[in-house]
């Protein structure tokens, strides 16, 4: 998934609107837009305002919707205070999809895995 994709997908799961985001960022809506549809090379301090402003850092935002290896083991994962929080239901139902995207892309990774392994059990076998 691109940059200009990501912030996307993440500003449709904060429910904010492009006209919020470019007020947040000081800048058109029309400029907003077209850093979304990746019609404009976004500096890095630009990106940094983007996930400032989706309460995240830099690399989180980079890392949104990739193949990656979670870990919830110890106490310095995110969802060891999950249930303490269940009253914010819009930073729930965002943590909860984003939790899904990352599943969805684990079981991706693990088929993608399983085929590389019945290719090598057949080439090892010729």
């Amino acid at each position: 998934m691109k940059v200009n994709e990501k912030i996307r997908t993440i500003r449709q799961l904060k429910e904010v609107s492009q006209e919020e985001m470019a007020e947040k960022l000081g800048i058109s809506k029309n400029t907003y837009a077209n850093i979304e549809r990746g019609e404009t090379d976004v500096q890095l301090s630009r990106l940094e305002q983007i996930a400032q402003t989706f309460e995240m850092d830099l690399v989180e935002l980079f890392n949104f919707g990739e193949k990656t290896v979670a870990c919830l083991i110890g106490n310095n994962n995110q969802f060891s205070n999950f249930g303490q929080n269940i009253s914010d239901s819009k930073e729930t139902q965002f943590e909860l999809q984003k939790a899904q995207l990352l599943i969805e892309q684990q079981l991706k990774e693990i088929a993608y895995l399983k085929e590389i392994i019945e290719l090598t059990k057949d080439r090892s076998k010729a």
